[in-house]
């Protein structure tokens, strides 16, 4: 099965499937790449000369350097809207980094579906991480001031 793959520009998104052998497609058109020295590509589309790209960057997420513009290569499959990641049933995590503005909760308090358990600060924005389900908070592994990554643990209502 050949996996899709998105290629972002700022908000234009374009979705690219490998072909194999060098090759590829994007919105209909047939491109192929040939190694042109270390971290640069000639580029072909439908046959004709599209250009020279460098590459930089891990596999899994490059960089490219194309017709004066950066493109940024991710996988289809993990774009997903930034949103408090659940890795269990009332478990909340981090979905970006962001500082810690305000706890608004204890160990044992007993919270509803929505009620505001943490408010994070990310990009100048606020924003409050909410109960996945109603229950007692279990556990609060963070404090105002506290700088987190993506899918730290924040806090564990059951």
């Amino acid at each position: 099965m050949t996996e899709k793959r998105r290629v972002r520009l700022g908000t234009v998104s374009r979705d690219v499937t490998p072909l194999g052998g060098g090759a590829f497609e994007i919105d209909g058109t047939r491109w192929t790449a040939t190694a042109d020295g270390a971290g640069a590509w000639r580029l072909r589309a439908d046959g004709k000369a599209g250009g020279r790209a460098f590459v930089a960057g891990p596999p899994e997420s490059p960089w490219i350097f194309f017709n004066g513009h950066v493109y940024h290569v991710e996988v289809a499959a993990a774009e997903a809207p930034a949103r408090p990641r659940r890795d269990a049933a009332g478990e909340l995590s981090a979905p970006m980094p962001a500082t810690v503005r305000a706890v608004m909760v204890s160990v044992g308090d007993h919270v509803t579906v929505g009620q505001p358990l943490v408010i994070l600060e990310a990009m100048k924005m606020e924003l409050p991480l909410r109960a996945p389900v109603e229950g007692t908070v279990q556990s609060v592994r963070c404090e105002p001031g506290d700088l987190v990554q993506p899918g730290t643990p924040l806090v564990e209502v059951a």
